[in-house]
């Protein structure tokens, strides 16, 4: 699958941003996703991800302000990011992982766990 992440932009503190990630193929249902994030010098980090049936994980970071969601009919993931810190600022990448179990309901929060990558888009909060 490929995986074009688009969406990011400058925008101030408390403001709002809708990250998409269109997917080529025709078994988007069949991955698991999920959204990235990395600043240079640190880690990726998993801001959020969901599973082949809708179940979600949020970072604790992100927790209330970020919601996650999938459209298979479109093969589309979208971030909506709401009150945005100056500390949401980083490139964010979305992920694609091959399912590992007929568990549908599983989602994966490693980077180690996932298949495929977009390119990422940088998202800048000023404050």
């Amino acid at each position: 699958v490929q995986l074009q992440a688009s969406g990011g932009g400058l925008v101030q503190a408390g403001g709002s941003l809708r990250l998409s990630c269109a997917a080529s193929g025709r078994t988007f249902r069949d991955y698991a996703m999920g959204w990235f994030r990395q600043v240079p010098g640190k880690e990726r980090e998993i801001v959020a991800a969901i599973s082949r049936s809708g179940s979600t994980y949020y970072a604790d970071s992100v927790k209330g302000r970020f919601s996650l969601s999938r459209d298979n009919a479109k093969n589309t993931l979208s971030l909506q990011i709401n009150s945005l810190k100056p500390e949401d600022t980083a490139v964010y990448y979305c992920a694609a992982a091959r399912p590992r179990t007929v568990y549908r309901g599983t989602y994966y929060v490693n980077p180690s766990e996932y298949d495929y990558w977009g390119q990422g888009t940088l998202v800048t909060v000023s404050s």
